[in-house]
């Protein structure tokens, strides 16, 4: 891959940018993200446009979508997944940069029961009371954390009982503006999203359901691989990782 030869070359210009590179435009960036980063992203993001002079544009969206239109042509740099298998598989296809591989979380899913409600739900179990109407997860079919809220859900033997109540979000943000709104009773969502006026969470045991590593690469047609690998960087480095695990991730040598 010869364009990342140059990489160290090109981050070190890329520090000077915001002081040399005035009468030029912006290098910019666009990332597809999965939507249990947007609060953490909105964060790094800005902290890496100082550093760098770069434009990031960040696009949140479910995982399985992403691989699809980025499988298909779609306008991203670079792709965080919520489940490193679909970055497996692109890298496989050759779609994305297999050298720019990268883990960069693993995480963690959390019972969260709408304050309008009442009582916290503390327990899977609990979501079979008759007072819980409606459900809410992440669908399963391409969200990653719908497809661990199923497995939990499947292991604690209430999945079959529970299906009359489930409401599908098409990611996750959108399964927590379901409980945040009022319109479910509870859900299941990402710990790093959970912490909002409007809910009240509790984690579920890890064991439960498959470990949702989070993986990135760079997108092979990029026309800047170099920049997309100093963003990946970036999250994993001395200023992302203190952000992503105040938001509940777990970040690489802690799993």
């Amino acid at each position: 891959m010869r364009r990342l030869l140059g990489f160290p070359l090109t981050l070190a210009w890329l520090a000077l940018a915001p002081a040399t590179a005035t009468a030029v435009e912006a290098p910019s960036l666009t990332v597809f993200a999965a939507t249990d980063l947007a609060f953490a992203f909105r964060e790094i993001a800005p902290r890496f446009e100082k550093a760098t002079g770069a434009r990031v544009t960040l696009v949140f969206g479910s995982t399985g979508n992403f691989a699809h239109q980025i499988r298909q042509g779609g306008p991203a740099d670079v792709f965080f997944a919520a489940d490193q298998s679909f970055v497996d598989a692109l890298v496989t296809e050759r779609v994305l940069l297999g050298e720019t591989r990268t883990l960069y979380a693993q995480g963690r899913i959390v019972l969260a029961t709408a304050r309008a409600f009442g009582p916290r739900l503390t327990e899977l179990r609990a979501l079979l009371d008759p007072r819980i109407r409606r459900v809410a997860i992440a669908n399963p079919a391409h969200a990653p954390y719908g497809r661990a809220a199923e497995e939990a859900l499947r292991k604690a033997g209430v999945w079959e009982a529970l299906r009359p109540k489930l409401v599908y979000g098409e990611n996750i943000r959108h399964t927590l503006q379901f409980i945040q709104t009022g319109a479910v009773d509870a859900g299941i969502v990402a710990r790093s999203v959970a912490t909002v006026p409007e809910i009240e969470w509790v984690a579920i045991d890890a064991g439960l359901h498959a470990p949702l590593n989070q993986a990135t690469a760079v997108v092979r047609r990029s026309p800047r691989p170099e920049l997309g690998l100093a963003f990946i960087q970036f999250v994993n480095g001395a200023e992302g990782r203190p952000i992503m695990k105040r938001y509940g991730f777990m970040v690489p040598g802690e799993f």
